[in-house]
């Protein structure tokens, strides 16, 4: 890297400026030739246009990716507004990584964890972490550097078609976030709208009629015509219609209750969404099949899973997935072809169970929930039947060693 860099000098300036002991670099404290590597492996397109649609860029939301990656690295090197809030984005972006370097506290430490983040899929936040560490040197930088380099010709070379999903789903999710974001403010304004309107005219409702109950008390009074008779009807009605306005008032604190649980609805859903992309980012960016001597230990450490229902067309994709994390996956259609009464047979020899929610007989589930009750083994509904919900939901095999208790 370093005659590519810096060819033609006997004394190549530093790649990242010294600063204060202990204090991580900035990012316009690396060197600018770095900066096209930061914005590209460390932010995702989608994550780079939100950026600067939240900024006021009017060319954000239609400028190519290119264009908004030449935006990024040009504001990379100034330590100005925007250069200030891409090092902000990229801190919280990638603060868990952060977060495991910063227990490191010489060269080598820092190596090894990212040696560690390289071979897990974890590249972004490893490589953010290293390069503002205190503790990182030049030749750390060159080597980090270079593998990134090198894993982007064979990333873009032999999984196009993924990439091409992967930028897909990226667009997409940013989109949905925006859509979600406005909705819900346009939801929660007109609802603190409502409220706000009918307050008042509430509030104008009870001054009139106490205006008009007062002139008419008087003039009765005046008038020596008000009874007793008369003073309780009039207590009636006036009972009866602030019962009326407690109702109303009560039907719209429930509506603002529904748009809140509504709001919540949608954060949650967005949440599983940005999880299952985070996931194939992650299944995309692992190259155990390209360097079968990875010594990564698997994720599932030989779990066997049991599958029930999906769609029958993904199923060598989920078992190829399970198989490069140390697992085994069993398959059952959840009773379309293959009898239910198979079914207790394939959960004994399962460690777990899974199967989505939208594409499997509710037989099917009323036996697995039945079966692992009685041998205290977990099961996971998945949320789809595709592919991204089920790498996200074998993501975290901790949730493989819950054991639900055995019925007593």
């Amino acid at each position: 890297m370093s005659t590519l860099l810096l060819r033609g000098r006997e004394d190549p300036p530093p790649l990242v400026v010294a600063v204060a002991k202990g204090r991580r670099a900035k990012l316009w404290d690396i060197a600018p030739a770095l900066h096209c590597s930061i914005i590209g492996t460390c932010l995702s397109a989608a994550e780079l246009r939100q950026f600067f649609v939240k900024l006021g860029d009017p060319t954000a939301r239609t400028a190519s990716d290119h264009t908004l990656h030449s935006y990024g690295v040009n504001g990379a090197a100034n330590r100005d507004f925007i250069g200030k809030q891409l090092n902000k984005t990229l801190d919280a972006r990638h603060e868990a990584a952060i977060r495991r370097f910063s227990k490191a506290s010489t060269r080598e430490q820092v190596r090894e964890l990212w040696l560690e983040a390289f071979d897990q899929g974890g590249i972004p936040g490893g490589y953010w972490a290293l390069l503002t560490h205190p503790a990182t040197d030049r030749p750390l930088v060159e080597q980090a550097f270079g593998q990134v380099h090198m894993l982007s010709h064979m990333v873009g070379s032999s999984n196009r078609i993924d990439i091409v999903r992967l930028r897909t789903l990226e667009r997409e999710l940013g989109e949905r976030d925006e859509k979600i974001a406005r909705q819900e403010a346009r939801l929660l304004d007109s609802a603190s709208e409502r409220a706000e309107l009918l307050r008042k005219v509430i509030s104008l409702e009870i001054e009139v009629r106490r205006q008009e109950s007062a002139a008419r008390a008087a003039a009765e009074l005046t008038a020596g015509a008000m009874t007793a008779q008369a003073l309780l009807q009039r207590f009636d009605s006036e009972k009866a219609h602030s019962s009326q306005l407690a109702a109303r008032v009560a039907a719209l604190e429930d509506e603002l209750k529904k748009a809140h649980k509504f709001a919540a609805s949608l954060n949650k859903q967005n949440d599983q969404l940005r999880r299952e992309v985070l996931a194939l980012e992650a299944e995309f960016g692992r190259d155990d099949e390209d360097d079968p001597g990875s010594d990564a230990a698997p994720a599932l450490g030989g779990l066997t899973l049991l599958y029930v229902g999906g769609r029958p067309g993904l199923i060598d994709q989920l078992k190829a997935i399970v198989a490069r994390r140390g697992g085994t996956l069993l398959v059952h259609d959840g009773g379309i072809e293959e009898k239910l009464t198979a079914l207790p047979g394939l959960i004994s020899r399962a460690s777990a169970i899974l199967f989505p929610v939208d594409c499997v007989s509710h037989a099917a589930v009323l036996q697995i929930k039945k079966c692992c009750r009685d041998s205290g083994k977990p099961f996971v509904p998945v949320r789809s039947a595709s592919a991204a919900s089920f790498i996200s939901a074998i993501g975290d095999a901790d949730v493989f060693q819950n054991r639900q208790p055995s019925p007593r």
